[in-house]
């Protein structure tokens, strides 16, 4: 018996949500979702109970972005565990360490299975070394005793645990999407208002651009010094997204014949950014956990300890710059982070290409099996492979370089929400519009579930 095995067997044993028996309608998927999105929002300002008082949310950063999370409350952990399992597994499956077929129903089970414990996991671990750091108490004079530190991780695990069934609860068919998604654009366009209209009583009564504009309105707000949001991180922003929707709707295609049906000719499109947004998810996802455990460093060793410092100052220079201001003024900074964050996104891409089944091999496999193929050669998937090698591998690339130079400039030029959020935002919204509009047509046309092989409720 394997490691997914195991897991799966101890998955099997928790409490799991049934899909339901008829698929429901549209409106109340959508209902479903707007509940579950309440509920993050209600969790986000939620304050833990028995810590210090002390401002809740924290700083709108990448790992508060990519994380879903919000420092002193029940999302602390947000979608942390979740998505570092998710990831280690699907890595795992994709190197072919652990076999497992995910486009089998039983292995596709197995895999949900597995990664509900092994966030469970993560999510255990990490309430508990939250806690017994004494992130919470520090700088105060309360000593916390086995009862506050029991208390405060079990309400960090169930949290965690709730999120881990908010997003069964959508993956099995009651909302729409999941939840890791709804909650990643949901803290991106939290961060987008809150950096136009933001304000922090007693500290920055003008944080928010508008407030600023107000308030004081100069060149200053050109690019403010201090990090707060300013009209070039607007402009950044606005620039950033309609790139991205540009780029988004592009499409490489490849001609195709039927060999079942001769002399029908079609074309097979590839996304010009193939690798979609997955190079820079990935390297937000790793530097993100480099933040998380420069915190429990910080905790354990202390902020004067050499290894912290150390290991500070390489979270520091992989970490995006806050704004022109911060990329002007500490060059060496924005220098290691645009070499490292841009060959990053390209080994990502080249990796995810290869584990996730988009490489000429895999593509070329299911294209004959699928009884296509490319006019003027012949039915092979070694022939085929070969001329689609000519064009995933460059389009792999380049995809890689252009979305690692968009969150790039756009952290550079301090886009709200951050670049890799602003990335993830657009691509996320793009697929609810995709998944809405193709509930609406089968809504529409009962008919086209049949042909899809869905059942008609």
């Amino acid at each position: 018996m394997g490691v997914i095995d195991i897991l799966s067997a101890i998955g099997d044993r928790f409490p799991a949500v049934k899909k339901p028996e008829r698929k429901p309608t549209l409106y109340r998927r959508l209902a479903w979702t707007g509940v579950i999105l309440v509920l993050y929002f209600v969790m986000s300002n939620i304050p833990l109970y028995g810590i210090p008082p002390q401002n809740i949310g924290g700083e709108i950063n990448l790992q508060r972005i990519i994380f879903a999370s919000s420092a002193g409350t029940l999302m602390e952990l947000g979608i942390g565990p979740i998505v570092t399992a998710s990831l280690i597994i699907q890595v795992l499956v994709g190197a072919k360490i652990i076999k497992l077929d995910l486009t089998d129903p039983e292995g596709r089970k197995k895999f949900t299975s597995a990664q509900k414990v092994l966030a469970l996991s993560f999510a255990a671990l990490e309430a508990v070394a939250f806690t017994v750091g004494g992130r919470y108490w520090a700088g105060t004079n309360i000593e916390p005793t086995p009862y506050d530190y029991a208390l405060v991780s079990a309400q960090l695990f169930l949290g965690a645990l709730l999120v881990i069934y908010f997003d069964e609860v959508m993956q099995k068919g009651w909302g729409i999407g999941s939840a890791v998604s709804l909650f990643i654009l949901a803290g991106v366009a939290q961060g987008v208002v809150w950096s136009l209209f933001g304000t922090i009583p007693g500290v920055a009564a003008a944080f928010g651009l508008i407030p600023a504009l107000l308030t004081e309105p100069d060149l200053t707000l050109l690019a403010r010094p201090n990090g707060f949001p300013d009209l070039t991180g607007f402009f950044a922003t606005i620039a950033m997204i309609v790139i991205l929707v540009y780029f988004q709707a592009m499409r490489v295609e490849i001609p195709i014949t039927s060999e079942r049906f001769k002399g029908i000719r079609s074309r097979v499109p590839l996304q010009f950014i193939y690798v979609t947004n997955i190079p820079i998810l990935l390297v937000g996802i790793l530097v993100s956990d480099l933040i998380l455990i420069q915190g429990l460093l910080a905790d354990y060793l202390g902020v004067e300890s050499r290894a912290y410092q150390i290991y500070s100052d390489i979270v520091y220079y992989l970490s995006p710059p806050r704004g022109v201001v911060q990329s002007i003024t500490d060059p060496v900074k924005t220098a290691i982070f645009i070499v490292s964050w841009t060959a990053m996104s390209i080994v990502f891409g080249y990796m995810w290409v290869e584990i996730a089944g988009l490489n000429p091999r895999d593509q070329a496999e299911r294209l004959v099996k699928g009884g296509m193929s490319i006019p003027g050669m012949r039915s092979d998937p070694r022939a085929v492979e070969r001329i689609l090698s000519r064009y995933i591998y460059p389009l792999t690339f380049l995809s890689s370089l252009i979305v690692a130079a968009l969150v790039i400039f756009a952290d550079l030029l301090g886009a709200y929400g951050t670049g890799t959020g602003l990335l993830l935002a657009v691509g996320i919204i793009n697929q609810y519009y995709a998944m809405i509009t193709r509930e609406r047509a089968l809504e529409t046309y009962p008919l086209l579930r049949r042909i899809l092989g869905e059942e008609v409720t």
